[in-house]
């Protein structure tokens, strides 16, 4: 038997909420290392995320855990490396289930 719409609905609020943390900490100014913690609280329950990273040789890295209000996570990592005035980010995102998602993008300064 599938999952119910209930179920699908869950799996969704914990991978949106884990993308939008991802971002979020993705976003963090670069530093020597860091760790950052937070929740969110949503119509569906409350979203807890932790996250480490830290940069060297013009790459900065990261991963973390967002869980859910039952308890399921989603775990993500990436990194982001800039050279040239193009600076490219690659990361993943792996569910309760064992399935993953593969996240990409690059910007470009133009003068």
């Amino acid at each position: 038997q599938g999952p119910t719409t209930k179920e699908i609905a869950m799996s969704r609020s914990l991978w949106i909420a884990a993308a939008l943390a991802s971002l979020t900490l993705a976003a963090t100014p670069a530093a020597a290392g860091w760790q950052r913690q937070g929740t969110v609280t949503t119509p569906r329950g409350s979203f807890r995320s932790s996250a480490a990273g830290g940069c060297a040789g013009g790459t900065c890295a990261r991963s973390g855990t967002t869980t859910g209000p039952r308890g399921e996570s989603v775990t993500h990592s990436g990194a982001t490396s800039c050279a040239g005035g193009t600076c490219t980010r690659n990361g993943t995102l792996t569910g309760p289930n064992g399935g993953s998602v593969t996240t990409s993008g690059s910007l470009t300064r133009t003068p």
